[in-house]
């Protein structure tokens, strides 16, 4: 089990990561795009780097960041919103560049079900990618690269809705009216569950696998949104009543459960 790990990408998740890793005995590397943010990671016990990606090339020293380091954990978002996109496929290629000059073996890469697009009923790690966005299409594409370098090995993290502390979709929704698929399930998963899933795949070495990460309980949508709404003293939110055929996806953790390991943080408040 390696014990030097770098995380790309210390915000939401990559920073209590960061800090669970310590706790465990690992010497931790990690990165930021803000110079701002360098101090908080350096009193949290992280090695810190100011290391931003971009289509043209990647600022700041990437050489010495993956020097020394077993494993890497890419937590980056693809950040294809906005008047200012770049290709994320277009950096992960820069990234693997620079990944197979250094000492790095294994590799995590967090993606997102949206590689599964509007698939209805329910998917598994085997079931078809298609995704809808173009978030998910270039998501797919960045696997793809990741899975088939054979310098190092790759897992792929899928996670679903992320909530948290700070964190929850009932929060945006909250008063809204009309909103649509509300006899959808939902698909998430609780910050903590995050981090015990990549504790696991590097404590169990899981290397060259695909895990879906989806707390596996499914309500729909307007029933759990109302009730956490509700929980938090927020006015609730509505949905429109729908006659359409299509009941959504639920995402299966089926990998990860089949190997007789559970999640600990239920999304229910």
């Amino acid at each position: 089990m390696t014990k030097s790990i770098g995380i790309l990408g210390c915000g939401w998740l990559g920073l209590p990561l960061a800090k669970k890793l310590i706790e465990k005995g690992y010497s931790v590397k990690g990165t930021t795009t803000s110079a701002n943010k360098l101090d908080v990671l350096q009193k949290e016990g992280i090695t810190p780097y100011q290391i931003s990606l971009s289509e043209d090339g990647i600022q700041g020293n990437i050489g010495e960041f993956l020097s020394e380091i077993e494993t890497l954990i890419i937590d980056i978002p693809p950040k294809l919103r906005g008047k200012h996109t770049e290709s994320f496929v277009e950096k992960m290629k820069l990234l693997v560049a620079e990944i197979k000059k250094s000492t790095v073996a294994y590799v995590i890469f967090v993606s997102s079900t949206a590689v599964y697009g509007n698939t209805e009923g329910e998917v598994s790690e085997d079931s078809p990618l298609e995704p809808a966005t173009e978030s998910g299409k270039q998501l797919v594409e960045c696997e793809k690269i990741l899975r088939n370098e054979e310098s190092f090995k790759t897992t792929i993290i899928r996670f679903g809705g992320l909530i948290g502390p700070d964190r929850h979709p009932v929060t945006t929704l909250s008063g809204r009216e009309h909103l649509s698929n509300g006899n959808h399930p939902i698909n998430l998963i609780h910050l903590d569950d995050c981090i015990h899933m990549i504790l696991t795949i590097l404590e169990q070495s899981y290397w060259g696998e695909i895990f879906n990460g989806v707390y596996p309980h499914h309500p729909k949508k307007q029933v759990y949104y109302f009730e956490e709404a509700q929980k938090r003293g927020l006015p609730t939110p509505s949905y429109k009543t729908e006659s359409s055929p299509k009941k959504g996806k639920i995402v299966l953790s089926k990998n990860f459960l089949d190997k007789n390991q559970s999640f600990t943080t239920p999304i229910i408040s």
